[in-house]
């Protein structure tokens, strides 16, 4: 009973701030609203025994995605106004899409049912772990079926990361840089330079 009341709770709380989500005019609040929908869909999660998605949730979407995208809005200059207007003027083709997206639902949910669509069946080689618990029964899958394509993804993230610093830390001309190694074998007598400035002439930087 407790498990019913958790799920229609939970369920509840995540169409209900996706909504949020979509509605909302202010993007700060947009986006706290998001933070509310992945707490709740990580407890629908936990209630279907997916507890390593739970923390994935909870961990690399709150944690980092949401907090990214706070931080970006929070410090873009955003013309509320012009949001709005944007919003309303696409606000058809968002329906339009919908729409759209319903209808495939159906019509899946439909051929599934009649029979015309048949889905995969599991052939036992991926089964869990007995006496083992969701997340020990992925990593045990993860580092023995599928470690090729697990360290290879790694790599490529590897890969991406550091192309991403190199792209960051490249020499320009136009920006004046940090010298660390001469700050610090700066010694004290040369940290401060007393002068004598004229009357009306101000200070030479």
């Amino acid at each position: 009973m407790i498990q019913v009341l958790a799920f229609y709770l939970f369920a509840t709380l995540v169409i209900a701030s996706a909504v949020f989500v979509i509605m909302s005019r202010n993007p700060v609040h947009s986006v706290l609203w998001l933070i509310v929908a992945f707490f709740n869909a990580a407890g629908l999660m936990v209630l279907v025994g997916a507890e390593f998605i739970a923390m994935l949730l909870v961990i690399v979407y709150v944690g980092a995605v949401a907090v990214l995208f706070l931080f970006v809005v929070m410090m873009l200059d955003i013309d509320f106004a012009e949001l709005r207007a944007g919003f309303i003027r696409n606000f058809p083709l968002g329906i339009a899409i919908a729409l759209v997206l319903v209808a495939e639902l159906v019509l899946g949910i439909g051929a599934e049912r009649a029979g015309a669509l048949k889905l995969g069946t599991p052939d036992g080689t991926a089964a869990p772990l007995m006496d083992r618990s969701n997340i020990e029964a992925i990593g045990a899958l993860l580092y023995s079926r599928y470690l090729f394509l697990f360290e290879s993804a790694g790599i490529i993230l590897l890969v991406a990361m550091i192309g991403a610093i190199v792209l960051t830390h490249r020499e320009r001309s136009d920006t004046r840089r940090q010298n660390i190694s001469k700050q610090v074998k700066r010694r004290p007598d040369e940290a401060t330079i007393n002068v004598k400035p004229e009357v009306g002439k101000g200070v030479q930087l």
